[in-house]
């Protein structure tokens, strides 16, 4: 928290919030203190961690390219909290049978995941100038995500509780506070000149601390494993709405002008409280 609050009293830190970036975190605040505020009432939490594999489509390599999709991977962590509405912690029971109590659930989730970033396809590897520059520069995305999403289960949540099914899918959507720190290099020399960058990327290279807001769609499903606990096999992708540089690269050259996003295949442990 402290990292966070360091980099929000940069002055042209604070410059870069948008209003889209003051509405969406308030948002997010909103939800997670009215959900907690709930619970307090008696309904109960739920807590777990995170892993998995991170692909991060980026402006390194060309985009759509099956060797830049396969090797721009990375590892990412995360620690999540629920809110429970179809249980009450207070008399170790079942809350009031609604629809809304029987099939959502509020998610808030702090991650970090790190990514090495390659220049990888055809361009790359063509027996030129310009292909040597690509080969030779090498980028690390090292980003941390703060943010909520609201969870919709299909299937009852007091019955997958219960233990009948087993298996209880769900559809997530949500929004994320993001924090990056890039990182560029070239075994050439320095960057952003002539002789070690490739054209297109010249004065397009920042690799400063800076902020974005991502959009999550997660796609997942639990498996119960114990009363208390369940397994979690989550398909998340975080599409980074106002891309600037967060795998320090401009997205607004002649080769790519696309956002930036990652598709997070995770696997977690979550534990009832």
């Amino acid at each position: 928290m402290n990292y966070i609050l360091l980099y929000l009293s940069r002055p042209q830190s604070l410059l870069r919030m948008t209003l889209m970036h003051k509405s969406l975190i308030a948002l997010m605040l909103a939800m997670s203190v009215n959900a907690l505020s709930t619970a307090q009432l008696g309904f109960s939490h739920e807590l777990g961690i995170i892993t998995g594999p991170v692909a991060f489509q980026s402006d390194y390599g060309e985009r759509y390219d099956f060797d830049t999709n396969k090797g721009n991977v990375g590892i990412g962590v995360g620690l999540i909290h629920y809110i429970n509405f179809a249980y009450r912690a207070d008399c170790d029971c079942y809350s009031r049978d609604t629809y809304w109590n029987d099939h959502f659930k509020i998610r808030s989730e702090i991650g970090y995941h790190v990514t090495t970033l390659n220049h990888l396809g055809p361009e790359a590897e063509k027996p030129s100038v310009g292909g040597l520059q690509l080969r030779s520069m090498q980028g690390k995305a090292k980003v941390f995500e703060a943010g909520a999403h609201i969870e919709w289960y299909p299937l009852s949540i007091r019955d997958f509780q219960s233990g009948y099914p087993k298996w209880a899918p769900y559809i997530g959507v949500g929004a994320h506070y993001v924090n990056y720190r890039p990182e560029a290099t070239s075994s050439l020399g320095p960057l952003n000149n002539p002789v070690t960058t490739f054209r297109t990327f010249i004065d397009r290279i920042d690799t400063s601390q800076g902020s974005a807001i991502a959009i999550i769609g997660d796609l997942g499903v639990r498996y119960k494993v114990s009363p208390l606990s369940d397994i979690l096999i989550s398909s998340k992708w975080h599409y980074y709405v106002d891309d600037n540089y967060v795998d320090g690269l401009s997205p607004r050259n002649v080769n790519n002008r696309a956002n930036d996003w990652i598709w997070w295949f995770n696997v977690g442990y979550i534990f009832y409280l």
